[in-house]
């Protein structure tokens, strides 16, 4: 046995009943090139381009609205989730998503929000109020929210910044120290990951046959609870160093855990002006036929024809069942090449010549 099949077979030790898509996962998702700005309408646009881009392929695709619906302002990007003045009517654009031909979805951060909630429920404020899901109150709120999309229509719910919110640090920071907070949960009587699976619980309950995206959660939590993990850090429609190393990495070494604790999502392939095409083409190519769910954040009005058929020929391979692939050489290169993907080997070329970009990461633009 490999290291690989021994790394998968752990895995699968871990979890005795994962909780699965029913068919795979792919299309689009607008956040890698509109970075928050975007409106009803162009949400349609992007339907369309989605629809037609799977034209044919019975397993439709998904459109799923990011960050940048709700209504908020200043620097939070949480709640309230109601729509905005650009997003005025989310279960009629649902609707109209469906009649394009996709299936919709859509992104929210349920432990933020500016609206005026009770003191009790509030652990602490800065910019937006962030609440305390160890109280009964708050996961009743959060249940109304998430019942709340599914009811509009929205079939796949990707809720985000949970274990920031929770802990007050991202992962790759917290080493030996997972809490960077002071300040406590009301509830001393439970160990935070009770809570933390008591608040997964009530989101997968609520969003009753919706498919669950989390994003920033605890995999080990979430595995039997959600169906859709996404293991790593953003990849960027900015940077292709970002991509290769938060993307290529993440596919890599959590794919042992794709289809033993959840369906393995890896992020998106951000398609803009601002990546080169013979590196995106290939990240595109390799999510396309990885067996794990693939999405695209694309301006159709930036793509050219070759890109739009290679769009169709991946949206083709990542609509059908397809064998897990294996990265082949994972345990001497932090971003593997060597692909075993439907028995054939395929190499990939990564390396380039641009930087990881400074500053601001992708995700906190908002900041």
């Amino acid at each position: 046995m490999t290291p690989y099949e021994t790394t998968r077979m752990l895995c699968s030790f871990m979890c005795e009943q994962p909780v699965l898509p029913s068919v795979p996962v792919y299309g689009g998702n607008n956040w890698y090139y509109a970075y928050g700005k975007s409106s009803h309408h162009q949400i349609v646009e992007d339907s369309q381009f989605i629809s037609a881009m799977a034209e044919g392929l019975t397993n439709r695709p998904f459109m799923v609205i990011d960050d940048g619906w709700q209504l908020s302002s200043g620097t939070c990007n949480g709640g309230p989730w109601i729509g905005n003045r650009d997003f005025s009517d989310m279960a009629g654009l649902a609707d109209e998503m469906k009649q394009a031909g996709v299936r919709p979805g859509i992104w929210c951060r349920p432990l933020l929000t500016q609206e005026k909630v009770p003191e009790s429920w509030i652990r602490y404020s800065k910019g937006g109020h962030f609440l305390d899901p160890s109280r009964p109150d708050v996961l009743e709120y959060v249940a109304d929210m998430m019942s709340r999309l599914h009811e509009w229509g929205y079939e796949l719910i990707k809720h985000d910044f949970s274990t920031f919110d929770l802990f007050g640090q991202w992962g790759f920071q917290m080493k030996g120290k997972a809490h960077a907070l002071p300040y406590a949960l009301s509830d001393t009587s439970r160990t935070t990951a009770e809570i933390v699976l008591d608040l997964y619980r009530t989101i997968a309950e609520a969003s009753k046959d919706s498919l669950i995206i989390g994003c920033n959660t605890i995999g080990h939590l979430a595995a039997g609870l959600f169906e859709i993990q996404r293991t790593g850090d953003d990849t960027s429609g900015r940077s292709w160093e970002r991509t290769r190393r938060m993307g290529v990495n993440t596919l890599a070494f959590r794919m042992p855990q794709h289809g033993t604790l959840f369906s393995h999502d890896a992020d998106c392939v951000g398609i803009t002006s601002g990546v080169p095409w013979e590196f995106n083409r290939q990240w595109l190519d390799l999510l396309a036929n990885s067996g794990t769910p693939l999405f695209v954040s694309a301006d159709q009005k930036e793509l050219s024809g070759q890109q739009k058929r290679e769009v169709r020929q991946a949206f083709e391979a990542a609509s059908r069942p397809l064998p897990t692939a294996e990265p082949l050489d994972w345990m001497y290169n932090s971003c593997p090449s060597l692909w075993k993907i439907s028995g054939e080997t395929r190499n990939y070329s990564w390396n380039g010549e641009a930087v990881l970009a400074t500053g601001t990461r992708d995700h906190e633009w908002w900041r």
